[in-house]
């Protein structure tokens, strides 16, 4: 199986509503703590106060919008050979942030404090929750884009999260 350009622009059309919800809630995010400060059966912390409502809904709406954008793009031609809908741009923002939201309990069941590094987990557990979604709402996704789309992902994710660092958007590089 050869992966051409053609195939890497594919896989980032299809992921880029979850990269956007991703991305929203450290723009958007703050205030209320979508555990609203509760702790888990262990006295830990749900998901931590790095996890807000306002950061979710933000991310939801973003990658949402993005969704909406795609599927104007399909209508009207821009994206050929493309397939996508608002449903799909919805449910892979979802994924997105529930997947984050899993990694977040995850942590702090095993003592990470929000905001801390968790290598690997960090950089994928959006996009793997995006693309279990995905398999709710047509159209699948091909084997070959969801691994490119597990390749890119995290060199991706480390870049964007350093840039936001050094413009002074988040507070660590990770």
């Amino acid at each position: 199986m050869s992966i051409t350009l053609l195939d890497v622009a594919h896989a980032l059309c299809f992921i880029l509503p979850a990269y956007c919800a991703n991305a929203a809630p450290v723009i958007f995010g703050g205030g209320t703590p979508i555990d609203f400060g509760k702790t888990f059966l262990d006295g830990k912390p749900i998901f931590g106060s790095h996890k807000t409502v306002r950061g979710f809904f933000a991310g939801l709406i973003v990658g949402t919008l993005v969704g909406f954008v795609q599927n104007a793009a399909v209508q009207f031609n821009v994206l050929f050979g493309f397939q996508f809908s608002v449903l799909l741009g919805f449910v892979l923002s979802l994924g997105a942030l529930v997947g984050d939201l899993f990694d977040s309990f995850i942590k702090r069941r095993l003592g990470f404090p929000p905001g801390s590094l968790f290598i690997i987990a960090d950089q994928l557990d959006f996009v793997v929750g995006a693309l279990l979604f995905s398999f709710l709402v047509p159209p699948l996704p091909d084997l070959h884009i969801i691994l490119i789309i597990l390749i890119i992902t995290p060199p991706i994710h480390l870049v964007t999260n350093f840039l936001a660092f050094r413009l002074g958007v988040k507070s660590t590089p990770w």
